[in-house]
């Protein structure tokens, strides 16, 4: 899955937690998060309160479209999307759910989906 086709199908599956999503569409996903975060960052250095506010809207915008995904990669593994719950047990919960995401998904279908 490429760059676009991975942003578009995280957009258009906004709050689809079922399912199955492959490696690349989830990292695809944090390269994009990361970037326009990057950009709106530099934006508020240089322009000011007006980028910080699109910065704020941006995060809002993208966080259901980021649990969503994080579920389905997660489902992709054959595990549950309510691991994500681990994001808030700091440094161990986060090394654990990376671990989880770069983890190749099963083969074939699973429980989650084909």
């Amino acid at each position: 899955m490429g760059f676009q086709e991975a942003i578009a199908s995280c957009f258009s599956q906004y709050v689809g937690f079922q399912g199955r999503a492959v490696r690349s569409e989830y990292w695809f996903w944090v390269l994009f998060c990361v970037i326009v975060s990057v950009v709106f960052q530099v934006l508020a250095m240089i322009i000011g309160n007006t980028a910080a506010v699109l910065s704020g809207l941006f995060s809002l915008a993208t966080l259901l479209p980021g649990l969503a995904v994080g579920a389905r990669r997660l489902h992709d593994t054959d595990r549950s999307g309510w691991l994500l719950l681990l994001a808030f047990i700091p440094i161990i919960g986060w090394l654990i759910l990376l671990y989880f995401f770069v983890q190749p998904g099963t083969q074939g279908p699973n429980k989650f989906g084909a």
